[in-house]
């Protein structure tokens, strides 16, 4: 288990102080795939990077199962520090040395003995697909190809904990999902616990359970992927989540509704139902969808629809109540 306990960061210049981060605690259970998300100086890079203290806390405490690096000596942070691999947005291979080479070079580094460094190189490779490139050199890859290199290098201590900073940014878009559905598989298969930091709701969709919002050095929410997708509760969540899942309305329909529009969420198995249409049938209502889609977030439908919905007074608040009772999530979004 990760905890942040009262983490600030500050960094001192000629004429002023600026906050990095401002008591930030946080706790990440382990197997968690974590993502912190926030804008450019938000915070999270600072953050992430006082996980192996290479940004050594002004304050606060950083504990790894109970122990608290900022305590550690030289030689014992050194020792806690190679079961924490990172990857970077720009990958940071050696070029002059082949991909083999490149992560034998972190198994060098960490005095693995000689004759099991060969092995381990080869089941990396294996376990991130580059087995036919073991003797090519970083400048014949594709951006993929150099994280998945640099993923092969940040596992081959054994880590607990695997840091991503903004691993995908510099990816296409078919090549980031590649390398999150390889994470995905690495935390499945190994039990990894990841933190990743992102600007990107995309990659938090895909693959994290748990997340939080950074801005101006502080956490302003953090819970489950799901939960913060279907309610977020602060105008910059639901900023992002508005990037992933738009639900803007063009003024020109709006002109033409007579009704009041509603916006209904379906969470979990709710969102599989004839929730809308048993409530056409039930009550004198009329509905007209005007947005809507289904989102899969860690495999559960996560329904979100807006509708005009025309009737009597009586009849619409009966029809509301009844999608409520049935599940669903209803609010008034604006009346005509």
């Amino acid at each position: 288990m990760l905890e942040f306990q009262n983490i600030s960061k500050i960094y001192q210049s000629k004429n002023k102080q600026v906050v990095g981060v401002d008591n930030v605690s946080l706790t990440i259970h382990k197997g968690d795939i974590f993502g912190i998300v926030g804008y450019s100086g938000a915070g999270k890079s600072s953050l992430l990077r006082c996980v192996n203290l290479l940004e050594r806390p002004t304050s606060g405490k950083v504990l790894i199962d109970g122990v608290d690096l900022t305590k550690l000596s030289s030689s014992r942070l050194r020792t806690a520090r190679l079961k924490i691999g990172m990857i970077f947005q720009h990958f940071y291979l050696i070029s002059q040395k082949t991909v083999g080479e490149n992560v034998a070079f972190a198994l060098r580094a960490a005095k693995t003995p000689k004759d099991k460094i060969e092995s381990r190189v080869n089941e990396l490779l294996e376990m991130v697909g580059l087995t036919d490139k073991k003797d090519v050199y970083p400048g014949q890859l594709s951006g993929g190809q150099k994280q998945r290199v640099g993923i092969a290098r940040a596992l081959a201590n054994n880590p607990s904990i695997l840091l991503c900073d903004e691993a995908t940014s510099a990816l296409d878009p078919k090549t980031t999902l590649s390398i999150l559905r390889l994470l995905k598989k690495i935390n499945k298969q190994l039990g990894i616990t990841i933190v990743l930091i992102t600007h990107e709701m995309d990659v938090v969709k895909e693959i994290c359970n748990r997340m939080a919002i950074m801005q101006d050095g502080r956490v302003i929410e953090e819970g489950h992927v799901y939960d913060i997708f279907a309610q977020p509760k602060e105008p910059l969540t639901q900023e992002f989540i508005n990037s992933v899942v738009s639900f803007d309305i063009p003024s020109e329909i709006l002109k033409d509704v007579k009704g009041q529009i509603i916006k209904i969420l379906f969470k979990g198995e709710v969102a599989g139902e004839g929730v809308i249409s048993d409530t056409m049938q039930r009550f004198d209502v009329k509905g007209n969808f005007l947005h809507g889609t289904i989102e899969y977030i860690q495999e559960r439908p996560l329904g979100i629809f807006i509708m005009e919905l025309k009737g009597g007074q009586a009849a619409v608040k009966e029809a509301i109540g009844y999608m409520e009772q049935r599940g669903a999530i209803v609010e008034v979004v604006e009346s005509v």
